[in-house]
């Protein structure tokens, strides 16, 4: 990866280099987390808002920081914890990912109609077992569990069923 111009001759862009490849070793980031981890790491001697930024476009021209891997990785785990698509939407979001991106990346999940239904069964048969809900209130427990996993009230209705008398 070539340093930008401005932080060649000092140090202080080197290490802000190393240290965003470092952060990348171990898992993808999105932009705004990297530059976020680059800008609490520095001292008030080290590089600037420019050289973080310089640094950011040549990791992203030379494709070790990428938006669109940071959104995969992050689905991918995301599902493995059993979460719905309104948890992983505000998770992405809150990393600063283009709306665009986290819109696309969902889209492709929704075009199998029971996705979404068939996470929801699998993240309530491993908290509540294989049994149907055994009452109203135990409906009601597993309807707030698939809700504050970010499943939609559809789905919810779709995996629980009716609400038992």
């Amino acid at each position: 990866m070539a340093l930008p111009d401005a932080a060649a001759p000092d140090s202080a862009g080197q290490e802000l280099a190393a240290r965003a490849i470092r952060l990348l070793a171990v898992r993808e980031h999105s932009v705004q987390e990297l530059r976020r981890k680059l800008r609490r790491t520095r001292t008030p001697d080290s590089a600037d808002d420019a050289a973080i930024e310089a640094v950011l476009e040549d990791l992203q021209r030379d494709g070790l920081l990428s938006e669109e891997r940071f959104v995969e990785a992050f689905v991918r785990s995301r599902l493995g914890r059993g979460q719905g698509p309104a948890k992983i939407r505000a998770g992405l979001m809150e990393r600063g990912v283009a709306r665009e991106l986290v819109d696309d990346a969902l889209d492709q999940l929704d075009q199998d109609r029971d996705f979404w239904r068939d996470r929801a069964r699998t993240a309530q048969a491993r908290r509540f077992g294989g049994a149907p809900p055994a009452d109203r209130a135990d409906w009601a427990k597993r309807a707030r569990f698939l809700s504050a996993r970010g499943f939609g009230p559809d789905v919810i209705y779709r995996t629980l069923g009716e609400q038992p008398v």
